[in-house]
């Protein structure tokens, strides 16, 4: 990705629905430059365009940030099937005291804990999660400094 690229990707991280044409006038460069670049980029995967929803918005009142403890040769299997949850947003397999973080949206309190009961603690090989409730959330941003 070289400084052409960045510029593009960044002023999508700012305006996800900036014109070709627009970004083609910031960037200096021709609109098909930029049409091409961002077939390129989308193709390969390198960027993916999307509407990423405040969950407030959308009727869920509780997020939380789950901290997994696993069994050591079960990490990838819980990472996967925590993917494949529909209340979880992000998973990841890290290191330190816990081997998978997810965060996850729910609609309250109530839906949290049965969340958890019922579909993180099921989950063979999951020996032990902590759970951190956000109070508020002060800044919500995907991707990464171009």
């Amino acid at each position: 990705m070289d400084e052409t690229d960045r510029s593009i990707v960044g002023i999508l991280e700012t305006n996800g629905r900036a014109s070709n044409a627009t970004i083609a006038r910031r960037v200096g460069v021709s609109e098909g430059t930029v049409r091409r670049r961002l077939k390129r980029l989308t193709e390969k995967k390198a960027i993916t365009i999307t509407a990423i929803p405040d969950p407030k918005w959308m009727g869920y009142e509780s997020e939380a940030l789950i901290g997994v403890q696993v069994d050591p040769d079960k990490i990838d299997a819980v990472a996967s099937k925590l993917s494949s949850l529909s209340n979880t947003r992000w998973v990841a397999v890290t290191t330190g005291s816990y081997d998978v973080f997810a965060w996850a949206t729910v609609i309250d309190a109530q839906a949290l804990g049965a969340f958890l009961r019922e579909e993180v603690g099921t989950i063979t090989g999951v020996r032990r999660t902590e759970t951190f409730v956000n109070l508020s959330v002060v800044k919500r941003q995907c991707g990464i400094p171009v």
